[in-house]
């Protein structure tokens, strides 16, 4: 493969990877500053996000499969479940987080979804539990722990709902990464997260419809925000992640990954001037520390 190929990957999934990270950070900005509604922007982001993923594929790829995964009732009955319990799970719980906590700690708590995903393979037998688990598992609980209490034991320095939320962001997360992995072997990944997300923002627009919103007090700032998170924290993000895999190693892609919770907790502390402490900046590193351990404990098979 090219020097300018995979120069032009890691271009890709640094971007894609920095934007994931802001575009939580500007949602927490919407949810405090002009009180955006997080049902409202799950649903539209996913409405939006998904259509648009869908239309990439049509116009740049194989445009067969974007209504040739429906043509079996088992893989369809898949794609639903994978929107519902997959899709929509992961962003509402995420955003949610977000609403009680901040972007930060939200994304940090979501990257728990590795340690639990161990503990589920353990558990059915799929795999052993060893050395390289064990690592991690202690820097992501310590970082946790570190995160949620800044070192102290007498109470916790995120509000319980925000920690609530982050925690079944995880789980969602953990869902969502093996649930996928059969339907991903067959079909392109923009068809499964395209479809995904149309799923998951229309059974949400039952509860709040996208179009049910007083719009009238919203700045133009407010707009440009809500068009951020959409296109570039959303649509274009996992756009450019996914392409990245054309010419970069799972490895190396996953181990960019590890920018989004960076870009979320320096824009959270730096750009929403969100107090972050000693013992939490440890914590963090500790997270990233472990997303970086995942990332070159790969076996080579994996790759």
């Amino acid at each position: 493969m090219g020097d300018a190929a995979r120069r032009t990957g890691f271009l890709l999934v640094i971007i894609g990877a920095t934007l994931w990270g802001v575009g939580g950070t500007v949602a927490q900005k919407l949810f405090q500053e002009y009180g955006i509604e997080v049902n409202w922007l799950v649903s539209t982001r996913l409405l939006i996000a998904g259509v648009l993923l869908l239309g990439i594929q049509f116009f740049l790829k194989d445009r067969s499969q974007v209504l040739g995964v429906w043509k079996e009732k088992r893989t369809g009955a898949q794609l639903v479940v994978f929107g519902l319990l997959g899709m929509l799970a992961v962003q509402y719980t995420y955003m949610a987080s977000i609403r009680h906590g901040n972007a930060a700690v939200a994304t940090l708590l979501q990257y728990l979804a590795p340690v639990m995903i161990i503990f589920y393979l353990v558990i059915r037998r799929q795999t052993v539990f060893g050395r390289q688990d064990l690592v991690t598992v202690v820097l992501a609980l310590g970082g946790c722990f570190l995160l949620l209490t800044n070192g102290s034991l007498s109470g916790l320095s995120v509000p319980a709902p925000a920690i609530i939320w982050g925690v079944l962001s995880g789980v969602s997360l953990a869902f969502y990464t093996l649930y996928a992995i059969p339907l991903l072997a067959r079909y392109d990944s923009l068809v499964i997260v395209g479809w995904a997300m149309v799923i998951g923002g229309v059974a949400l627009s039952f509860i709040h419809p996208p179009w049910r919103i007083d719009l009238s007090g919203l700045t133009a700032e407010a707009f440009g925000y809500i068009a951020f998170v959409i296109i570039f924290g959303t649509m274009i993000a996992f756009w450019f992640y996914i392409e990245s895999l054309q010419s970069l190693l799972p490895k190396e892609t996953s181990l960019l990954g590890s920018l989004e919770p960076l870009a979320a907790v320096l824009t959270t502390v730096f750009w929403l001037n969100e107090p972050f402490g000693g013992f939490q900046w440890a914590g963090t590193a500790a997270i990233i520390a472990m997303i970086v351990f995942m990332a070159f404990s790969k076996k080579p098979a994996a790759e």
